[in-house]
């Protein structure tokens, strides 16, 4: 067994050596997307702090009431982001919803055509599923390293590792919905003249939104998970908090976090499900 050993494969090094190569000859592309991706949240954050939380919880409150139609789920929403506030864990729950949401919108963005695309062709589908199945199981700890080194401290970093994390299930069930559309439904689509893209937005995709809708729900709640470890490398939000509790041994203050972060995936699940797929 010691031949092996002493025969060890670089793997490590070659991923350094790469990372690297990119931090010498690429670091003007990653400076570009690190400063619209700071826009893109500096953005949202302007949105959500800016008016009084008050205007804020009666925005969301309504906005819940006209997507699912139930003042009870209203009711809901405003006396939980009141408790978020009465805790004191606004300002917090506002910069992870602006990461959450960032994150999602370009998850949903680039996984989508990439999970059309790979629907449309099979090849392309074989090939990235090895790479969706290592982006899921390989540990986060280990892709923050080089968002670290290649963007920085801050929320880029921790953004690039929610996406890294989280834009799989898009991907994933976009191509199923996509996928699943019944052979009948197509060539009754064609047999009417349809062309690729009619088939595509009149056919396949109404079809596929149940999946769509699945992988954007999924995406949020992979998202809210990565607010702890996003707090590691810098990101602002109920990570902080959370880690402030976890490293004082602080019983009383991560069970608060902890409520906060709760709510925030339980008021965002229930705005963006299906109505049948759940109340």
């Amino acid at each position: 067994m010691d031949w092996l050993k002493e025969n060890k494969i670089p793997i490590g090094k070659w991923v350094s050596d790469f990372v690297d190569w990119l931090t010498n000859n690429l670091s003007w592309f990653f400076d570009f997307i690190s400063l619209v991706l700071k826009g893109a949240i500096d953005g949202v954050l302007w949105v959500l702090q800016t008016p009084h939380p008050f205007i804020i919880i009666a925005m969301v409150a309504a906005l819940a009431y006209w997507l699912r139609r139930s003042i009870g789920f209203a009711v809901f929403v405003i006396l939980g982001l009141l408790l978020i506030i009465n805790q004191g864990y606004w300002e917090e729950t506002t910069e992870t919803l602006a990461l959450v949401l960032a994150s999602t919108l370009v998850c949903m963005g680039v996984g989508m055509p990439i999970g059309i695309a790979a629907a449309r062709r099979p090849w392309l589908f074989t090939a990235l599923r090895p790479v969706l199945d290592l982006m899921q199981t390989i540990p986060t700890f280990v892709y923050l390293i080089p968002a670290l080194i290649l963007f920085g401290l801050g929320m880029v970093p921790g953004l690039i590792a929610t996406v890294v994390f989280a834009i799989p299930a898009p991907i994933r069930l976009t191509h199923l919905g996509v996928t699943s559309t019944p052979t009948p439904l197509i060539e009754a689509g064609k047999a009417f003249g349809a062309s690729r893209w009619q088939l595509l937005l009149k056919v396949e995709l109404p079809y596929a939104m149940p999946q769509i809708m699945a992988g954007l729900t999924q995406t949020i709640m992979l998202s809210l998970s990565m607010v702890v470890i996003a707090a590691l490398v810098g990101a602002d939000g109920l990570g902080v908090p959370t880690l402030r509790a976890l490293n004082t041994v602080n019983i009383a203050k991560g069970f608060e976090v902890g409520v906060a972060i709760v709510l925030i995936a339980i008021i965002l699940d229930r705005l963006f499900r299906r109505p049948e797929a759940g109340e």
